[in-house]
């Protein structure tokens, strides 16, 4: 018996003449194991909570038919990955469930994780203001150890992830908050940008070599091409299957900022030094990356979803 992967841990919280209900549904579906009742333990609200492990691909069915018996409206359901999961009755639960668990999708998890990060919190609008100087910085430099510092700090992808999701789902709403939080986002770091800039441009603190458009490490930054369409479109999908999996990592971080927060920080830094050229170029670059980077986000999302529902059951 092996360690096995894949697993969720679902808690039920309702009201006690829900709970039969939800205690049918639970067992009824393929790829649960592990269920629990606590009977009326809960304070406030009064309630019981059923609890169950359960394989990923088969979340999604699942969530839907407690949503179909009410338990948003008279209760909430809980969802915890659990690294490790190990036993016989585990095993079995996961060979039950349709597909493989690292191809599921489930929308309700996607929805909640580029929901929360698409927010124009405090703390999203300075990571990406913050990435934008010291792109700005790595550009002014010509320094591409600083552009991918800047890289690393970019939090934009859960945005556009987000409006991905919300295209697919068709949910306008969380649509125009993630679009509101990209625009926003890269306003204010560009307007921020181009201040600090225009401080050191007023200091004398502007590289001679940057003045003079000598920058052979970074100029792909104003210069937009096929290959910048290929790696948006490239980010896009491995952004977006790795956040499906449940397997974001800063690496995917990485890749997908190469051509959105040093293009952004592009901008700012040539208008504020009168490279309007290479400013239109970076504009570019941000516009048609930032696009790229949605489409292939929602095709990726759609063949996910084709790919799940057309698998079969494990041997």
């Amino acid at each position: 018996m092996g360690t096995l992967l894949g697993v969720l841990h679902v808690r039920v919280v309702c009201e006690s003449t829900l709970t039969p209900t939800v205690l049918e549904i639970i067992r009824a579906q393929a790829g649960v194991t592990n269920v629990t009742l606590h009977s009326a333990v809960v304070l406030e609200p009064p309630g019981d909570i059923v609890t169950g492990d359960i394989a990923r691909e088969a979340t999604s069915e699942l969530l839907g038919k407690l949503r179909a018996a009410g338990t948003e409206e008279n209760g909430s359901v809980i969802l915890a990955d659990l690294d490790t999961a190990l036993g016989k009755h585990v095993e079995v639960a996961l060979l039950a469930s349709p597909r493989v668990e690292d191809d599921a999708l489930i929308w309700e998890q996607l929805e909640a994780e580029t929901g929360e990060e698409s927010s124009q919190s405090v703390t999203y609008l300075a990571f990406l203001t913050i990435a934008l100087l010291i792109a700005a910085v790595g550009l002014l430099t010509d320094s591409p150890i600083l552009i991918v510092g800047a890289m690393v700090l970019g939090p934009e992808f859960a945005p556009l992830a987000g409006l991905a999701v919300a295209i697919k789902r068709r949910n306008r709403q969380r649509a125009v908050r993630s679009l509101r939080a990209v625009a926003v986002g890269f306003a204010l770091g560009i307007l921020v940008t181009a201040a600090v800039v225009a401080i050191l441009r007023a200091a004398g603190e502007v590289p001679t070599a940057y003045s003079r458009g000598n920058e052979p490490l970074t100029s792909f930054v104003s210069h937009p091409n096929v290959y910048s369409v290929i790696v948006a479109l490239l980010a896009g999908v491995a952004g977006t299957l790795s956040l499906a999996a449940a397997k974001s990592t800063a690496l995917v971080g990485v890749f997908i900022s190469v051509t959105t927060v040093p293009a952004a920080a592009g901008t700012a830094a040539a208008a504020v030094n009168g490279h309007y050229s290479d400013a239109w170029g970076a504009t570019v670059q941000l516009i048609v990356n930032l696009l790229c980077i949605v489409a292939a986000a929602f095709v990726t999302l759609s063949v996910s979803e084709r790919l799940t529902h057309s698998q079969p059951k494990r041997d």
